[in-house]
């Protein structure tokens, strides 16, 4: 019954359309393959708009002595030393010149007086590093690489989700999907596809991530036999905003940090000065004056501690708050205000270095960011771990089957650092479409699909609809992001991960008979009824992952663990699909670091 769907064939399909998936495509297209994007919402609602601090690269354009090396170091350090380390080498040699690249292509940086692209400081770089445009980096970002790209003669298919890989052996073939509009359903023949879906923060109560971060580029390699590496590691940013409730989440970027923006509590203290590493202790007795000189580009200043990694200063908000001197609605003050001591004009320096900002907060919040503070609290914001893939190629552990961006693992270990996120999606990007295209160049013929296989996904996909009575598919989803929120979150524990996993699997058995009234056209019940397999898969693995990992590194938290172990420096976690269905988990050596790598390292401690 094949005029149930409708046939599209690509050389090489790419899901997702965010920096990574586009990078992907222009690479692939550029090299003479068809291509064919998926993208889930509109073409440019990409969340690589939300990166608005901007895109780390080591060009040392504000401070000399920054280069690739010193990039490397800190990513790896960032990561606590679980990064897959060719994968970190790649992002810091290449970065520089794929931000030049984007440059040629048409995008706008902010300037140094010289005439260069300006760098700002941002937490866990060593030096300023971060190029950007404002704090609309991403938007900036998305938009060259969409006006770019549509000279390639790429195939843009808009609101469609794809549900299901199809697999030959152990290559993949094609990609089942439908139309979020109209209900109908799409088969896409390919000899390569690139996985781009971003992450999955929609599975916590408290997220920056929008509806489409429901992990399902994760879901669909895990469901194809691909592996999942190191799902434990979820990065909860430590500044979205509190208050009012219907914008509690929403990114506040690291950005007002790196230009001079300080953290109080309640008391009107600067409480990031206690339990700061001591690599990052100074003498200035004056910490206001410290920060100050950091802002503004001195070579000698220490670096501020709101600008430590995020999982610090996430972990210090919520103590803050559990102590009793929390903001007035459950966070910290995030003051960038005060530069008016420093700056004469510090209002129209305010609205020119951070215009989302401000219009963000007076918008949303009332509140105007050049006169008031804001109120800031942890969000969950993204994953570290996701599809295990090559480091010089991007292929999964399943043929044909590539990832890129954020749904991809290895690159940023157990904790990212802010900027990395940007730069990651050009370097990794454009190799997976390079690889992608080479792979499917020495395939002749597309293989052949069973259309009975596909007439069983169709029926598959309309069980909720069909369906005269059965569970509300929201409730369902309300009550998983509850328990990962309460269970799996900042802090974690044994019993607390076991209980989660408990319910994870009782809500999987309610998705069974998930519900959604009304027909297939316009109908989000039903869009929210099939994401739930991918959010239940995505959790149970992530609370898999962080149960069998005792103790506390980045991103991952253990109460009854708090420190670091020596064991687990050694060791990434990989989850993948047992023949029998279940969810297994093993544990995999680091990949090895070479002589220079080392070297590289101690030399930047």
């Amino acid at each position: 019954m094949t005029d149930r769907y409708t046939t599209h064939e690509y050389d090489v399909l790419i899901i997702g359309a965010g920096g990574a998936g586009l990078r992907a495509a222009i690479e692939a297209a550029s090299m003479g393959d068809s291509v064919g994007v998926v993208c889930k919402s509109l073409l440019g609602k990409a969340h690589t708009v939300m990166a608005e601090g901007g895109m780390a690269a080591s060009m040392g354009n504000v401070d000399d002595r920054d280069n690739w090396k010193v990039h490397f170091a800190d990513t790896m350090r960032g990561g606590q030393y679980l990064n897959n380390c060719m994968m970190a080498e790649h992002h810091a040699k290449e970065a520089a010149s794929c931000v030049h690249e984007l440059e040629s292509w048409g995008a706008l940086f902010d300037r140094t007086k010289e005439g260069k692209i300006l760098q700002r400081n941002f937490g866990g770089h060593k030096y300023p590093r971060l190029a950007h445009v404002g704090d609309r980096t991403g938007l900036e970002m998305i938009r060259t690489l969409q006006d770019h790209g549509i000279h390639h003669g790429i195939d843009f298919h808009m609101e469609v989700t794809v549900t299901n890989l199809l697999i030959d052996g152990n290559k993949v073939v094609g990609a089942f999907a439908y139309e979020r509009e109209k209900g109908r359903f799409i088969l896409f023949k390919a000899k390569a596809i690139v996985i781009a879906t971003g992450g999955f923060g929609r599975a916590f109560k408290i997220t920056s991530n929008s509806w489409e971060y429901t992990g399902d580029g994760q879901t669909l390699a895990y469901d194809a036999g691909a592996d999942l590496l190191d799902m434990e590691f979820v990065q909860f940013h430590p500044t979205g905003m509190v208050w009012p409730p219907s914008v509690r989440g929403i990114l506040v970027t690291e950005g007002v940090r790196g230009e001079g923006g300080i953290l109080t509590n309640s008391e009107g203290k600067r409480f990031m000065f206690e339990d700061v590493p001591p690599l990052y202790r100074s003498s200035t007795a004056d910490n206001e004056e410290e920060g100050w000189r950091y802002v503004t580009g001195d070579k000698d200043a220490n670096r501020p501690p709101e600008l430590l990694t995020r999982d610090h200063v996430a972990r210090k908000i919520v103590k803050e708050v559990k102590a009793g001197r929390g903001s007035e609605h459950g966070g910290a003050y995030l003051d960038i205000a005060w530069i008016k001591e420093k700056i004469k004009d510090s209002e129209t320096h305010i609205k020119k270095k951070l215009p989302s900002m401000y219009h963000q907060f007076k918008e949303l919040a009332g509140v105007d960011i050049t006169k008031e503070k804001m109120e800031v609290g942890p969000t969950t914001h993204y994953a570290m771990g996701g599809i295990r893939v090559d480091s010089e190629t991007q292929m999964t552990t399943v043929e044909g089957l590539f990832a890129c961006g954020e749904c991809a693992a290895g690159l940023h270990g157990a904790n990212r650092l802010g900027g990395n996120s940007l730069s990651d999606l050009l370097v990794f990007g454009k190799r997976a479409g390079a690889h992608a295209a080479k792979f499917a160049t020495a395939i002749d013929t597309f293989s052949a699909i069973d259309s009975k296989e596909v007439d069983s996904l169709v029926t598959q996909a309309l069980a909720p609809v069909d369906r005269t009575e059965g569970e509300n598919p929201y409730k369902i989803q309300q009550d998983l992001q509850e328990t990962m929120q309460d269970l799996a979150g900042i802090s974690r524990s044994e019993a607390g991960l076991n209980e989660a996993m408990e319910h994870i699997r009782g809500y999987a058995k309610r998705a069974e008979n998930a519900h959604a009234p009304g027909n297939r056209e316009y109908n989000p019940g039903w869009h929210t009824a099939l994401d739930l397999h991918n959010l239940l898969t995505v959790s149970e693995a992530m609370c898999l992952s962080a149960e069998q990992r005792t103790e506390s590194r980045g991103g991952h938290f253990r109460e009854e663990y708090p420190e670091k172990s020596k064991e687990g420096s050694t060791y990434n976690t990989v989850v993948r699909k047992a023949k029998d269905g279940s969810m297994e988990v093993e544990r995999v050596p680091v990949v090895p670091q070479t002589d220079e790598m080392k070297q590289i390292i101690e030399a930047n401690e």
